[in-house]
């Protein structure tokens, strides 16, 4: 069996990030680069270009927080009467400690970089150092959150739509397998991954700060919210009827709704002397069809 190579993806935040980097990189340079200015710009415009705008601001207050609790660990570690190599593991024993009972979950990598290049370098001045690294880190940051909310800012609202889309789908599939001609009912269940997924999406969407579009970002908010409320008032309605004994009989309003709607359905069966089944199933039906409308409603207000 012959296995191709995946396909390179570049996607837009990897662009970000590099040049975010170029940018950070290019503003360093200006006061005279080095190697650890240059190192630090780096490592502050990476974090800064997170997928959201909450993420971005935690990752970058970290970052300054990381490298003053590094300067004051190496600051310590170095009035210590013991060996550079042991207070080096001394320090990242204890940074990486802190990072796990403050549940911090970025890396420590940076904090222990600062306590190492203090502890081992005994000419360096370490407050001079670790204003300068701040100062650094901070010019990355400041480049990194800059180019990711102003200048290339994520907006999944696409996803969302592609979510709700391959909802109205399932919704679709499951209704031709409701009325299909046969006693075995479909599962709603399997939709609570497309659910689950709107609800990542959402969350992506409101931590962001889209800054130039705050007030439409309100407003696409606000329909997406009812979009996720009418989304599993629907599931919920499906999974009625997928408990049911046996699917009924449709009556003439919602087999041409359904049929409009695309559905194919082979259940022939002539609605005369309605039964309670008969009247639960068309009741869930014509409100699946009503909140699926709402939905598409919605989408299509989006695309405009």
């Amino acid at each position: 069996m012959i296995h191709r190579p995946s396909r390179l993806y570049v996607g837009p935040r990897t662009w970000k990030t590099a040049l975010a980097v170029i940018v950070s990189l290019a503003v360093v340079e200006l006061y005279g680069a080095t190697t650890s200015r240059m190192v630090f710009a780096m490592l502050g415009a990476m974090a800064a270009v997170q997928p959201t705008f909450t993420e971005s601001v935690a990752s970058s207050m970290t970052q300054i927080v990381g490298v003053l609790f590094g300067a004051l660990m190496g600051v310590a570690l170095r009035a210590l009467p013991v060996h550079h190599l042991i207070g080096v593991g001394l320090g990242i024993v204890l940074v990486i400690a802190g990072y796990n009972a403050l549940h911090i979950r970025f890396s420590p990598s940076l904090p222990c970089l600062v306590v190492v290049t203090i502890v081992t370098t005994p000419d360096i001045q370490p407050l001079a150092y670790a204003l300068g690294r701040v100062w650094d880190t901070a010019i990355g940051l400041g480049v990194g959150m800059t180019i990711n909310t102003l200048v290339m800012p994520y907006d999944n609202s696409r996803q969302i739509r592609g979510s709700l889309q391959s909802l109205d789908k399932e919704v679709i599939v499951f209704l031709e397998e409701m009325f299909d001609g046969d006693e075995i009912l479909p599962r709603a269940d399997r939709m609570s991954g497309t659910i689950r997924q709107l609800e990542r999406q959402l969350k992506i969407f409101s931590d962001q700060r889209l800054i130039l579009r705050l007030r439409r970002q309100r407003r696409q908010l606000e329909r997406f919210r009812l979009c996720e409320q009418k989304a599993r008032e629907l599931v919920a309605r499906m999974e009625i009827l997928s408990h049911m004994e046996g699917p009924g009989r449709l009556d003439p309003e919602n087999r041409r709704s359904l049929e409009e709607a695309g559905a194919k359905i082979r259940d022939e069966r002539p609605l005369e002397d309605p039964r309670e089944r008969d009247i639960v199933t068309n009741y869930h039906v014509r409100q699946i069809l009503k909140l699926r409308q709402t939905l598409m409603e919605v989408l299509e207000n989006e695309k405009e």
